[in-house]
């Protein structure tokens, strides 16, 4: 996926340990509020810690706290791959 030049891919697709720089939430107001309200806004690093079999939840780090999201939620997190 490309968005805005650059490579993107959603949160859920990272491999474990990668970091990447959320681009955009894909969703309504209400999604992203409430991803926000978590510290979870455009332009903040995140870090994959630790992905479940199939369509269970993702672990992630960000700002230096865990954060345990649904993989439909992490889905709409689009992110640019760093490192």
């Amino acid at each position: 996926m490309i968005y805005n030049n650059k490579e993107a891919r959603c949160l859920a697709d990272l491999d474990e340990g990668q970091k990447g720089i959320i681009l955009a939430i894909d969703g309504g107001n209400g999604v992203s509020k409430r991803l926000a309200d978590l510290g979870l806004s455009p332009g903040t690093e995140i870090r994959m810690l630790r992905k479940t079999l199939f369509s269970g939840p993702i672990q992630t780090e960000i700002c230096g706290s865990k954060l345990v999201l649904g993989r439909g939620l992490a889905s709409k997190i689009v992110v640019e791959i760093r490192g």
